[in-house]
């Protein structure tokens, strides 16, 4: 038993019940720098995701923060594009793939957005999206459209399960802190317990480690969800956008 590797778990893990994201973008740059295969670090954290979210989910849940509606348009169109996009690359296209080269371009789009987010929120203080104001069911296709277009993203390298989708609904829905927490959580459940069962078929992943950093990431998951309802909305937003500019930062150093 590794505790460097617990001790990661529980901080990735409060985090990710706290705001939602984190997970993936902090997780796999982390792995790949201490010598781990990127395929096989992808999976392991699709693997430790699933079940770090499943228990956050849970958590969720039962506080009642969670648009089920937004997390079915999100699942629409997230889990077939994460499916075909997952099985199309490493059947026929993993020989050919730069995955530096995949994750330095993340990692830019993350700072990119991330930092708008944030002068956004420090200047505007409040988002004026007109998509904000708008009906769920008005809001449909373009849920879906996201969806595929992230999914295949998070299908391929598991980064922006989290992040991706948390600024998408930050933009276009209108929901308290802790719901858009919630819902990201649990609509990233699927999608990485999904895709994470694919890697699994390949055997990438490292089940032992998955183990190691599952110790510290299920109390940690369980403290950060709570923690949810108890800390201000301005709060949770701000760590939320933090997070997604620090793992743009680390995705991009580490490649």
């Amino acid at each position: 038993m590794s505790i460097e590797f617990i001790i990661i778990g529980f901080l990735v893990g409060g985090l990710v019940g706290l705001t939602g994201v984190g997970g993936a973008s902090l997780l796999t740059p982390f792995l790949i720098f201490f010598g781990i295969h990127p395929a096989m670090a992808i999976g392991t954290d699709f693997a430790y995701n699933a079940i770090t979210k499943m228990f956050s989910a849970f958590q969720h849940i039962r506080q009642k923060t969670v648009n089920f509606q937004l997390v079915k348009y999100l699942a629409i169109g997230s889990l077939p594009s994460a499916i075909v996009a997952n099985l199309t690359f490493y059947y026929f296209f993993s020989h050919y793939y730069n995955e530096n080269l995949m994750i330095l371009f993340l990692g830019f789009v993350l700072i990119i957005i991330s930092a708008i987010a944030l002068i956004q929120l420090i200047f505007i203080r409040k988002i004026n999206s007109p998509w904000r104001l708008k009906h769920i069911t008005e809001k449909r296709t373009i849920t879906i459209i996201a969806g595929i277009i992230i999914g295949a993203v998070v299908g391929i390298t598991s980064i922006g399960a989290g992040s991706l989708f948390a600024l998408f609904i930050l933009f276009f829905y209108n929901l308290k802190s802790s719901e858009v927490v919630g819902t990201d959580v649990v609509h990233a459940f699927f999608l990485v317990s999904i895709t994470g069962l694919l890697m699994a078929g390949y055997g990438h992943i490292d089940y032992g480690l998955t183990g190691n950093l599952l110790v510290g990431s299920i109390p940690g998951t369980i403290i950060g969800s709570k923690l949810t309802k108890k800390l201000s909305s301005s709060i949770i937003r701000v760590l939320i956008i933090l997070i997604i500019l620090v793992s743009g930062i680390k995705l991009i150093m580490n490649t």
